[in-house]
């Protein structure tokens, strides 16, 4: 329609709510390449570390992300990593539920939470803020007064020798090796690297939620909740529903990054992750998602998580004193 005012390729492209995350995240890249070059960081093997790294902030920060699209926040994000992390290894270790079951359960416990979160923020009208910040501290407390009154510690450990040679728990924890070891032709001649199963879980979250976003009815939703959540219910939208589905999502990757930690580690903490909550945030930030809601993209998340794992691991690499990360960040 020649009413219709035609925009151009370069202007699309600046509006683009990824553009920040992609510019950032190749500025910090060749930051580290000028000064952390003969570290290793930039190595097959120092390539998956920051990866790896990068991986966990994204398994939370795309969560994150959808949730603020739609105008909402989810502060109780770290503590339900430790929750359900512990909630993991407790049912394995204390209960003797084999692996695949514990994790149902984790999840199922996740999700109740999650969907608690939303049922609060959507029945009274609360900040979302205010209600998932109450929840972080009472998830966190509440984890803490259970484990001590089940083990008398903070800590579970020993799951390795419970969980070793289980199938099941390689898909959270296992590693994928490429190189001469791999037995393919092809790769005979690329260095040993070892790439693990977060990685690949980084990979297929974020796809998901890019298709959710953007070629689902669902995903047009999140985006009408977060503009404008009267004109979105005034249309037909289940403003309600789309909310709490998404605190619940917020959650299950809470869970899904839970069981990677544990399962990696051999063991659980109560304290494990603390503050992640926050990181997920900025990812999804750094990678142009509005506080205000209604604008954003995972894979803008996808790149404010890959630059802040490039900044964790590069900044010791770099030679500076691994402290000044959090100041960075």
């Amino acid at each position: 329609d020649e009413r219709v005012k035609e925009m151009s390729t370069l202007r699309k492209a600046l509006i683009r709510p990824e553009l920040g995350g992609m510019v950032g995240t190749v500025a910090v890249f060749v930051f580290f390449l000028l000064f952390a070059l003969d570290s290793g960081m930039f190595s097959a093997q120092g390539v998956m570390n920051w990866s790896t790294v990068s991986a966990q902030f994204m398994i939370i920060a795309v969560g994150a992300c959808l949730l603020m699209i739609a105008g909402e926040f989810d502060l109780s994000v770290g503590s339900m990593i430790g929750a359900a992390g512990m909630v993991l290894a407790l049912s394995i270790a204390e209960f003797g539920l084999a692996p695949w079951l514990a994790v149902i359960v984790a999840f199922i416990f996740a999700l109740l939470i999650g969907a608690f979160n939303g049922w609060l923020v959507t029945r009274t009208g609360l900040p979302s803020f205010i209600v998932t910040l109450g929840m972080l501290f009472l998830v966190r407390g509440v984890t803490i007064g259970i484990t001590r009154e089940l083990t008398g510690r903070t800590q579970v450990g020993g799951l390795r020798d419970v969980t070793e040679g289980s199938i099941f728990v390689q898909f959270f924890a296992g590693d994928l090796v490429l190189g001469p070891k791999a037995g393919i032709g092809f790769l005979q001649n690329l260095p040993e690297v070892a790439i693990p199963a977060a990685v690949f879980w980084w990979i297929l979250v974020s796809v998901v939620a890019w298709y959710v976003l953007t070629r689902t009815t669902f995903g047009n939703w999140i985006f009408g909740a977060g503009g404008s959540a009267v004109s979105a219910r005034n249309v037909g939208v289940p403003v309600r529903g789309v909310k709490i589905s998404l605190f619940m999502a917020t959650a299950a990757s809470a869970a899904l990054l839970a069981c990677i930690q544990v399962f990696t580690v051999g063991s659980a903490d109560v304290l494990r992750g603390e503050q992640k909550e926050l990181e997920a945030i900025a990812a999804s930030v750094i990678g142009g998602t509005l506080l205000t809601g209604g604008y954003g993209s995972p894979i803008g998340a996808f790149f404010g998580a890959l630059m802040l794992g490039m900044t964790r691991v590069g900044i010791p690499r770099a030679g500076v004193p691994a402290e000044w990360y959090v100041a960075v960040r």
